[in-house]
């Protein structure tokens, strides 16, 4: 079995009513219980941005950690799935059943 990161960057999520949001998550729960059940599923989850985040650097030596985040970028993981798959066209059929659930673009990526 091979494992596969399925992710999203946050920016890829358009404007959502909470009606969206509700919808989404009935359906990303429908397709998550059915990787379950493959036995497929090896972890998922998003991020709330309404909590604090820190940063640590241990490059001195010793860890320094800093409150908020590190990167300044756009391009930031909004919410993940890890799978373990027997290759990458089982990987590709997972990643599509997730967007096409949640309404929003994935990214699909071999872990080594």
């Amino acid at each position: 079995m091979t494992g596969y990161l399925i992710a999203f960057n946050a920016d890829w999520v358009p404007d959502l009513t909470d009606e969206d949001i509700r919808r989404a998550s009935q359906a990303n729960g429908v397709v998550m219980a059915e990787m379950k059940a493959a036995g497929v599923l090896v972890a998922a989850g998003g991020f709330d941005g309404s909590t604090p985040v820190f940063s640590v650097d241990a490059s001195s030596g010793t860890p320094l950690f800093t409150d908020g985040p590190y990167v300044e970028s756009k391009e930031h993981l909004g919410g993940f799935t890890v799978v373990e798959v027997a290759d990458e066209a089982a990987a590709r059929h997972w990643a599509g059943k997730i967007a096409a659930a949640c309404g929003w673009p994935q990214e699909v990526r071999l872990f080594r």
